[in-house]
């Protein structure tokens, strides 16, 4: 009898149990050595020259959007395919967020569409990397300098993908990254921001801790002793602890196994899915090299006898846990209440009818892979 296989699920081993252990038998558990350590590490990963650590990948957005400078009456613009946290860091701002619609071969942000959303209250631009594949950076990041916008890259998806060659996480001003245990590692919760840019690096570091700095160099007035501190802005208590670097430590160095086995698992599925009529597969432009957080099968409900809610019932009553990602953001009624309406996005709200995330993680086996593969062709081909 086949067990239930999740759509997501952290890998931890016993090297990632022995380097969270050593930190718990440490003078530190939290804002301490470790901290410093995983920041540089993924930095060097990357290939950025600054990352900090926050507490979570929600963190990590509200993190950037204070750096970026967006406040009260400013325009950001960002895809509504993607979890509502890419939009609500612009609304914890005092900004507003604006939907452009996606590409309907990648499902990612379509740089046309931003073209036309951009407006005098514009400040910056969030693109999402969905699934782990990225985003026509370049063009984006060109229609940003030529606005004079800043880009915040959603990369929580993407740890590990490349665009041209080139890692994600060093291409725009700020990266942001995700370490939930379904994402490609983890440090049970926790982000990281990536930036080459040192003014906005600074900002971050205050942001996460309450707007506080204990650096000298930096005091606004004359320290009265070793206890001296400031609060210098509105921060908050973004931190991230010792016992999750650690983890993320250990996690990093095992990162690219991770993404080179989620990569053959997405072959396999490739190879199975492209000739059955009722299901289309992911594509991507040669010059991207997707890292896979999801595996997104779109359902050509023109071929088939059900429903999607119908399939997906069905694949969950067999034990395959798909999910759906991601219900546009504006559909939500936080946001209807703000005024956004259905309609916005056409192709997003297509996708969104007709799209399913299939099981995707390195600790999948393939028998768990072929069951998957069986499951859904007998549920997509069932009459």
């Amino acid at each position: 009898m086949n067990k239930f296989i999740p759509y997501g699920k952290q890998w931890i081993n016993q090297e990632d149990i022995d380097s969270v252990v050593s930190v718990l038998k440490s003078d530190w558990l939290t804002t301490g050595p470790m901290v410093d350590k995983f920041e540089k590490a993924f930095a060097d990963y990357v290939g950025s020259k600054y990352a900090v650590a926050v507490s979570s990948g929600t963190a990590a957005l509200h993190t950037a959007a204070f750096a970026a400078g967006i406040s009260k009456g400013d325009e950001v613009i960002t895809t509504p395919m993607t979890f509502a946290a890419s939009a609500n860091c612009v609304l914890y701002q005092g900004g507003k967020p604006v939907f452009a619609d996606i590409d309907k071969k990648t499902y990612n942000i379509n740089p046309n569409e931003i073209e036309k959303k951009i407006t005098k209250k514009t400040k910056a631009i969030i693109p999402v990397d969905y699934t782990g594949q990225p985003c026509e950076l370049d063009v984006i990041n060109e229609i940003a300098e030529k606005q004079n916008l800043t880009v915040i890259e959603d990369a929580s998806h993407a740890v590990g993908a490349k665009y041209k060659g080139k890692k994600i996480g060093s291409i725009s001003d700020l990266s942001i990254f995700s370490f939930h245990p379904v994402k490609h590692m983890t440090t049970g919760e926790g982000g990281m921001i990536t930036t080459d840019s040192k003014e906005l690096y600074g900002k971050m570091l205050l942001f996460r801790n309450h707007g506080i700095t204990k650096n000298e160099d930096d005091f606004n007035s004359k320290s009265d002793g070793n206890w001296f501190y400031e609060q210098q802005l509105l921060g908050f208590n973004y931190r991230i602890t010792d016992l999750q670097c650690a983890l993320g430590l250990s996690q990093l160095k095992k990162i690219d196994e991770f993404i080179k086995r989620r990569r053959e698992i997405v072959k396999k599925y490739n190879d199975s899915f492209e000739k059955v009529e009722e299901i289309t597969i992911p594509v991507h432009p040669e010059y991207i090299d997707p890292s896979w957080h999801l595996y997104v099968i779109q359902l050509n409900l023109e071929k088939l006898l059900i429903d999607r809610k119908k399939v997906f019932d069905q694949l969950r009553k067999n034990k395959v846990g798909v999910q759906v990602h991601y219900i546009p953001v504006y559909f939500h009624p936080y946001y209807q209440k703000l005024g956004y309406k259905k309609g916005l996005c056409p192709n997003a709200e297509w996708l969104y009818t007709r799209s399913i995330s299939l099981p995707l993680f390195p600790k999948m086996n393939d028998n768990d892979v072929d069951f998957v593969i069986e499951t859904v062709k007998n549920v997509v081909n069932r009459q």
